[in-house]
């Protein structure tokens, strides 16, 4: 059985700790897009960690984690994360990285924050982890596969006709130091034996797992409204956040992935820059940001503090919808105790008229929030395990969302702890 767990909004919506969860009934995790840009804050019996690249089910002996195709694969990256584990007695992992998946080159990280400081105040709010430079080549056809790193006359020939072709732009768009093909090929042959012991045929052996019964986990990365085709583009990243690129991300059939885990953050919460109809500012952000997650709304990757907002509706049903959610999990839900009233966006206004539908970036940026206020219910929730105990202006509230969503919300996450959860 395959599951894909996945972001319904912008990111940050809890789903490491979902598919820390969920892993626990899985034989193997797959990360099927983006790279070390994001992150999943994961906290259990070894402590707090805050993944990049490695799929969220690494704590455990009896499960596989998969560096899909569709990843930016930063290897050394990948390397010292492995470290940081086993250095915190967390017992070594079992992974295996896809033969197809392409690797993310030192130039990326220098491109993407040449870019950005040459855009300046016009710039995308990239995380400067090289992610959109390493999709723009992987699409122009100059990546570097990581089957292309065992083949010296493939690789040596590459190296030089990379080289010619960034070696231009770093000259004459951004004054900077030109790459030395040589020590470039040394870097990619010291990449070579780093990633060696964990190359693998991965959708040969997803194919084999499938046929076996086993229970696969597809992790997304980041939320719908951060997919570039679907979302609030250009604001966007650079590969697909969606559960159906699951399926191409880790070379599996699209008709295996059976369940589709949308999570849903119980408020909103955003990092970088772009439309956010439901955000707030001042005091009110503050105090949000302050209670919010565990230890604050702050990035995992980043540190950056996250843009706040109430619960948005119009947002969310169209997150789930793209997603083809299943089912959603509401997170961060414990939280909201301190409010008096939660506002709930429930429209947009845009030009005099009110639509529930998502618009596209262009209209996005002119739609004002239309709210309806939910009474709190002023008390702590977590450690409640039976949704009939929890308040009832608190199952209102999730009832409601649950309404305006479309999609059966069958988890609450009421605490950042792996059991702190309510099954519906």
């Amino acid at each position: 059985m395959v599951r894909a767990i996945v972001g319904a909004n912008w990111g940050d919506e809890g789903k490491g700790k979902i598919t820390d969860m969920l892993a626990k009934e899985s034989d193997i995790i797959i990360r099927f897009q983006g790279g070390s840009n994001a992150g999943h804050t994961i906290i259990n019996e070894y402590g707090k960690f805050a993944l990049h690249l490695l799929p969220s089910g690494v704590f455990y002996s009896h499960t596989t984690s998969i560096i899909g195709n569709g990843v930016a694969l930063n290897i050394p990256y990948l390397m010292g994360e492995i470290q940081s584990l086993t250095d915190r007695g967390v017992p070594k992992p079992r992974i295996l990285v896809s033969d197809r998946a392409q690797i993310l080159m030192p130039y990326h990280v220098l491109f993407d924050t040449y870019e950005e400081a040459r855009l300046a105040g016009k710039s995308f709010g990239s995380t400067k982890s090289g992610i959109a430079p390493f999709y723009s080549d992987k699409y122009a056809k100059i990546g570097f596969q990581v089957s292309e790193l065992f083949d010296e006359e493939t690789l040596k020939e590459k190296v030089e006709r990379v080289c010619v072709l960034k070696n231009v732009m770093l000259e004459h768009l951004y004054h900077q130091p030109k790459i030395d093909p040589a020590e470039l090929l040394n870097t990619l042959h010291e990449y070579r034996d780093m990633i060696a012991p964990y190359v693998c045929d991965v959708s040969a052996y997803l194919a084999e797992a499938i046929r076996e019964g086993k229970n696969i986990l597809l992790e997304g990365q980041l939320g719908s409204l951060k997919d570039p085709d679907h979302g609030i583009y250009p604001m966007v990243t650079s590969s697909s956040t969606l559960a159906a690129f699951g399926a191409i991300g880790a070379g599996i059939p699209p008709y295996e992935i059976k369940n589709i885990t949308a999570v849903v953050k119980a408020y909103s919460s955003a990092v970088g820059a772009g439309a956010f109809v439901s955000e707030i500012f001042g005091d009110e952000a503050d105090e949000l940001r302050r209670r919010g997650g565990d230890g604050g709304e702050f990035g995992a990757t980043t540190g950056r503090p996250r843009r706040m907002g109430w619960f948005d509706a119009v947002a969310t049903r169209y997150g789930c919808r793209i997603q083809g959610a299943t089912e959603a999990v509401l997170t961060v839900l414990d939280v909201l105790g301190y409010l008096d009233e939660l506002p709930v966006c429930v429209g947009y206004e845009i030009d005099g008229a009110v639509t529930k539908d998502f618009p596209t970036t262009v209209k996005l940026q002119k739609a004002k929030p239309v709210y309806v206020k939910l009474p709190g219910w002023k008390c702590e929730i977590r450690g409640i395990r039976k949704y009939e105990e929890l308040p009832e202006n608190c199952r209102n509230y999730i009832e409601f969302i649950e309404k305006e969503i479309g999609t059966p919300i069958k988890m609450v996450s009421n605490g950042p702890g792996r059991d702190e959860i309510i099954y519906r």
